[in-house]
């Protein structure tokens, strides 16, 4: 393929090989090392899919013993890391999670003395990684609590998956079903493809970098609002139609102006989006706790938004995303809106760095061309 006719962005070009999973759009299917992702977030644990992802396969009771203890023993952070934790906790007039980790991640490598993946062994590669996930979502509470004037709580070796993450957040013992939703969420986002923060792990991995500067590399993409900022504003769209009866005024007036409706289509997909189809029914289990009555809004708002799209985009098959009911699940588990995306980051922390120990691997840079177009030379 010449330069000149790569298409833009990228779009359908194989730019490396992988093992670890992939996304068939048309089908409406993916899957982690040849497993339904969807599947396993029905009946796996999140460490299981997290040991699938990283190790190659599914632990046994054993394994999954072993592989939780791994995690356990680098879950608490080092001083240095403490030590930042208030400042970038209270940074700036509107709290910034992942500016906050970017920077607590980058401490960590460093007080750790993570080294380049360029000639490290694997297996101090994969301790890195295991550091990197082990220690994301401790970060992560612990900047939210700072924020809101709360100590940070500890983590607990009893508890894992959702139910840690939770504990984290809140300091309270979770609730089993909160919990549950919170951990089939989890599983299902661990990865999803070359998407565009993946991609970005692994071009900075090609370079040889350590674990955790190309983990930072994905979080400053992952930021992005058209990449994984989406489950607030999608929710914020629900709030602000507010009742069945509104919708289709909502939709149309957004379609003619020809804004884009948050949570709705997607790069990949030319059909049902998988995740948005398990997690709406997690959201249906929900919907007897206390603010359940936005699932039936949220039902609504799909089946008419998807009728609105096509009849105003005849032809694109745009549907609902992963994006519009993954707000609808976290708000009901309790999760604070500001920590949507944070939520986020914990379980795809572990496909980025499933993805950096495999670049790793690899001798070959990353360094594709551009097209100039600018003035000729002179």
């Amino acid at each position: 393929m010449t330069i000149d006719t790569v298409p833009a962005g990228l779009r359908g070009v194989a730019v490396s090989d992988t093992a670890i999973g992939d996304v068939l759009g048309t089908e409406g299917y993916y899957h982690y090392r040849g497993r339904s992702a969807v599947e396993l977030a029905r009946t796996a644990t999140f460490d299981d899919a997290a040991a699938l992802v990283l190790d190659g396969e599914l632990p046994d009771d054993v394994g999954r013993a072993r592989f939780r203890a791994e995690l356990a023993d680098r879950r608490e952070l080092p001083a240095a890391v403490h030590a930042v934790l208030p400042t970038l906790a209270t940074a700036g007039t509107e709290f910034a999670a992942l500016a906050g980790l970017r920077a607590a991640l980058s401490t960590l490598g460093a007080a750790d003395g993570f080294a380049p993946t360029w000639g490290a062994a694997p297996r101090d590669r994969r301790a890195d990684a295991l550091r990197v996930v082990a220690a994301t979502p401790t970060i992560l509470a612990a900047l939210h609590r700072l924020r809101h004037g709360l100590e940070p709580v500890a983590p607990r070796d009893d508890l894992h998956g959702g139910a840690a993450w939770l504990h984290l957040l809140t300091g309270s013992e979770p609730e089993p079903q909160a919990a549950a939703a919170v951990e089939r969420y989890l599983v299902a986002t661990i990865d999803h493809g070359f998407n565009a923060s993946t991609f970005t792990a692994r071009v900075a991995a090609s370079a040889g970098t350590d674990v955790a500067s190309a983990v930072v590399a994905a979080l400053g993409t992952f930021a992005g609002p058209l990449h994984g900022g989406a489950p607030d504003r999608a929710l914020e769209a629900v709030d602000e139609i507010g009742s069945p009866e509104r919708v289709d005024d909502y939709v149309r007036a957004k379609l003619a102006a020809g804004d884009r409706i948050m949570g709705f289509g997607h790069a990949v997909y030319r059909t049902a989006d998988p995740r948005a189809g398990l997690l709406r029914e997690v959201a249906r289990e929900l919907r007897d706790r206390p603010g359940g009555e936005i699932v039936g809004l949220a039902e609504t708002v799909q089946e008419r938004t998807e009728a609105l799209l096509a009849e105003y985009r005849p032809g694109r098959d745009l549907r609902v995303n992963v994006e519009f009911w993954a707000g609808v699940v976290m708000l009901l588990a309790g999760i604070p809106r500001e920590m949507f995306t944070p939520t986020f980051a914990v379980s795809r922390v572990v496909g980025w760095c499933a993805h950096v120990l495999e670049q790793a691997g690899s001798s070959t840079i990353i360094r594709p061309s551009a097209r100039y177009v600018g003035p000729s030379p002179s």
